[in-house]
């Protein structure tokens, strides 16, 4: 899902998108489900499946990130096209890029 695709409503305006057959959800494709298709559909779903179960969130560690620092580089521009063309947020993306390359590196040095 696409962040673009997420939209805010309030309790109100989702009754009455309901009331007017008009939320976007197909609720009769649902119904007319079997209970082993939908068991399938929900299985191959990546974010509904069995693998999701399997995070151990008792070792997740909440932390205060570091300070960032300013820093002028030179990229290519195509690449920085790349990570502009998609949207607000591109430098923490383009950091993410880079945390992730680092702590790879680190693994493959160790």
């Amino acid at each position: 899902m696409k962040k673009n695709d997420i939209t805010r409503s309030s309790l109100e305006e989702v009754k009455a998108a309901i009331a007017a057959g008009s939320s976007g959800s197909d609720g009769a494709k649902a119904d007319a489900l079997s209970e082993a298709a939908l068991d399938a559909a929900i299985a191959a779903d990546p974010d509904e499946g069995p693998g999701h179960l399997a995070i151990d969130w008792g070792a997740a560690e909440i932390g205060i990130p570091a300070p960032k620092q300013m820093v002028n580089m030179r990229l290519d521009a195509d690449v920085l096209a790349w990570f502009r063309g998609s949207g607000r947020g591109y430098q923490t993306r383009i950091n993410a890029v880079l945390r992730s390359y680092v702590a790879h590196a680190r693994r493959r040095d160790t």
